[in-house]
């Protein structure tokens, strides 16, 4: 079976420098694991009381995740990052001490929901900056704010914002002013002091190095900076970050040289994909492995083999083919056998795909 690697060391090293990073700035940050998907064997083993005890919480997008958090550690401080759904108020309240809002109709099913649990429920309120995901309209957030501030089981310790996930938008230093500019407002009009600006996420991470970042913005949700050590800003290292954390091995099952091009009448009933070739390859063979994963394990693109000599074949369901060349060193010798493993370096979306794959092994380093 096919394994994805999980250097635990370094991704507890990724967590512990954040720590410190933020610490040195005064800022607050959340460790956000919905790539794990509330993986029960992950979170007992890297993320153990002393890899978080400086992290102000740990957040997830989905309420399962969260209620496997709360059970592996009760004591953990936790945050939903997603406007909840109102059905689900009494879930929220019961596995998130904080929750991301833009909905009235939801904050007052959680106020009542808190009610019910004799619980004060936090909150902060997402703002739309542009990427047009979840947030209300910058026009209404002082109207807004005055319908929920006095709700009795509700605590506002904050204002928020989104960007860079769905189109992109950079989290410039003026994008990130407005979020400061509200919470002036709401201090001066309302006499009420909100603890956060949840303005950063992994994007944000090289415009604060720059210094880009104004710095009132205190808050930062990181997810994939402390688990793949880059920031998809620039999608590069990110100062003393580890990269090289996670690894995707399968097996080869099969090793034949086969023929460049396919043979055959071909129709529309295939179900993988494959890579373009050419006629001028016609009679011209090559030696192909077969490997023990396909389209329902991870996305093709989201992973890189780690030799570059390797090249794309196709991809079905199950298998995966690669064209190995000759498939022999510089010496003369088989490179490799049945049995053996390739190796590729997978992104963010495969590491969230395979961890999801009931045929896939999962080995912590």
């Amino acid at each position: 079976m096919a394994e994805l690697i999980i250097r635990t060391k370094k991704i507890q090293d990724n967590i512990r420098f954040l720590s410190e990073y933020f610490s040195e700035k005064h800022i607050h940050w959340s460790l956000i694991t919905k790539v794990f998907s509330g993986d029960k064997t992950f979170l007992k083993t890297v993320l153990t009381p002393e890899t978080i005890q400086s992290i102000g919480s740990v957040g997830d997008s989905r309420l399962t995740s969260l209620r496997n958090l709360k059970e592996v550690n009760p004591d953990m401080r936790t945050i939903y990052i997603k406007p909840p759904a109102k059905i689900y108020a009494e879930e929220v309240v019961q596995y998130a001490d904080i929750s991301l809002n833009s909905s009235f109709e939801t904050i007052l099913a959680l106020n009542e929901a808190a009610k019910k649990a004799n619980k004060v429920h936090q909150i902060i309120i997402m703002i739309e900056l542009g990427e047009l995901r979840e947030g209300i309209n910058r026009e209404d957030l002082m109207g807004f704010y005055q319908k929920i501030f006095e709700l009795p089981q509700i605590e506002v310790i904050g204002l928020g914002s989104n960007l860079g996930c769905m189109y992109g938008i950079i989290p410039t230093y003026d994008k990130l002013l407005q979020l400061v500019l509200y919470k002036e407002l709401i201090s001066a009009k309302f006499n009420k002091e909100l603890q956060f600006i949840s303005g950063g996420s992994s994007i944000t991470l090289p415009l604060l190095e720059q210094g880009t970042v104004p710095k009132e913005v205190n808050h930062y949700r990181i997810g994939e900076a402390a688990f793949f050590g880059i920031s998809p800003f620039d999608n590069e290292k990110f100062d003393g970050l580890s990269v090289d954390t996670f690894e995707f091995r399968a097996n080869i099952i099969e090793l034949e040289e086969k023929e460049l091009v396919p043979d055959g009448v071909m129709g529309d009933g295939n179900i993988g994909h494959t890579a373009d070739y050419s006629s001028k390859d016609a009679g011209n063979s090559s030696v192909k492995a077969i490997l023990d994963f396909g389209m329902l394990d991870v996305d093709k693109a989201d992973i890189e083999a780690l030799n570059e000599d390797l090249s794309f074949v196709g991809i079905t369901s199950d298998m995966l083919v690669v064209d190995l060349g000759e498939n022999l060193d510089e010496n003369g010798n088989q490179k490799y056998k049945v049995g053996e493993q390739i190796a590729f370096k997978p992104s963010y979306m495969a590491v969230a795909r395979l961890l999801n794959s009931k045929f896939i092994d999962k080995v912590f380093e």
